[in-house]
Parts: C-alpha cells; structure tokens; sequence
C-alpha cells in the first residue's frame, strides 16, 4: 500500500512539473534590417526588432542556417507559461538582436524570418584578402541625443597607438546607416591600455524612413545597433 501512495505521488510530480516546464515558441518579428557592405571576407550580419508577447517570455533565442542562397533565421524566446494557464502581466518587451548569418559567398541571398520572406541581401566580393581593411573604434554604447540628429559613440579603446579619425556613414537606400568610426595608427608600439572614448557625430539626412537603424561596425568585428526615429 506504501508503495501504491509513493508511485501515486511521484507520478503526480512528474504531471506537475510536466505542466509547468518552459517551451520555446516563436515570437513576433516587427522589423528586420539589412545592413549594406558586407563582402566575402566580413562575417555579414541583419538586425531583426521585435516584442516578447508578456512577462513570462524571457531570453529570445536565435536560430539560423544557411541553404544555397537562402538564409533561415527564426526567432524564439524562453515561454514559462505553463498549460493551466497561469497569469502572465501583460506587458511587452522589445529587443533588437543582430543576427550573424556567417562569412558568406558573393551574391544575392534570400532572406526568410520566422517562415516570412523578408528582402534581399548582397554580398560582396572582397577586394583583398585581408579580414578588413579599416580598423574601428571599439564603440560599446550609442547614445542618441534627444531632439537633434546627433549621437555619442562610446567605448574603449584597448591601447593608445591608434586614435579617432573619422565617421564615415553609408546606407542600404532604404532604412539603415552603416556607421564606420575609423582610427588611424599613430605608433607602432601598441601597449595594452584601455583608454575610454566619446565620438559625437551627426546622422545625416538622407533616408526618407521614419525609423532608421544605426549599424555601427566596431574593432572587434562585431556591431552595436540602435534605433533612431
């Protein structure tokens, strides 16, 4: 009988903890961003922006592969809704994630989110074969000055042998800045020390867009991403 009680309740645990396991499920896209410039040698990246649905969806996920000339991203996010249906605050939480699709081969890519067919994007044949040709700010942060067009690339530097020269900005014609903080080498001795930066500088105006992003390209490859409205 003692045993019959014990498989009783650790059959009800299981049902129990069944019931309240988190599921992955796909949340919604609002904007997906394809930045331009990317070429053979660069590891190309898109943006996508988006919402989780309430409180209990946490930590989107990314998933992306690449077919032929097909790129698949699909966008999940951690559901602790359970199935009795506990109440979750109805409140939603935007992210903006860039996506590394991979070093990819010259040409024109598909580009699907969430089994929605969202443009199309270039790549590039590089001209050398070095990785880049420019070295960039390591820029961390974007912050956008309220009420004009300019914002502040902040970071950190990890040695003082290069310095800042120059933003350049180029778009993809429809709604994304490339932004390129470049540095020049002053020294050949490039001992290592953080040396903290703030590049002010102004988005132009050249993109009828409401919404743009800024696609900052940065030292380590990588990008940092804001959206300026």
């Amino acid at each position: 009988m003692k045993k019959l009680v014990l498989l009783s309740f650790l059959s009800l645990l299981a049902v129990c903890a069944q019931a309240t396991s988190p599921i992955i499920s796909l949340v919604p896209v609002s904007k997906v961003y394809m930045p331009k410039g990317f070429d053979s040698n660069d590891m190309a990246e898109i943006v996508v922006t988006g919402f989780l649905p309430n409180l209990c969806y946490k930590s989107p996920i990314v998933k992306t592969k690449v077919e032929g000339k097909n790129i698949i991203v699909s966008v999940y996010a951690i559901n602790h809704e359970p199935t009795h249906e506990l109440e979750c605050t109805r409140m939603i939480v935007p992210f903006l994630i860039p996506v590394d699709v991979g070093v990819l081969d010259r040409g024109q890519y598909n580009v699907t989110v969430n089994e929605q067919e969202k443009g199309q994007m270039k790549i590039t044949e590089a001209l050398s074969s070095a990785v880049d040709e420019h070295v960039y700010a390591y820029v961390e942060h974007v912050l956008i000055k309220p009420g004009s067009r300019n914002v502040i690339l902040k970071g950190h530097n990890p040695s003082d042998c290069y310095v800042f020269d120059r933003v350049d900005y180029f778009h993809n014609d429809k709604d994304v800045y490339s932004v390129l903080p470049k540095m020049k080498q002053i020294s050949l001795d490039c001992p290592m020390k953080m040396v903290p930066f703030a590049i002010e500088t102004k988005i132009p105006q050249d993109l009828d867009a409401k919404q743009v992003l800024l696609h900052v390209r940065t030292m380590h490859g990588k990008s940092v991403n804001a959206v300026f409205e």
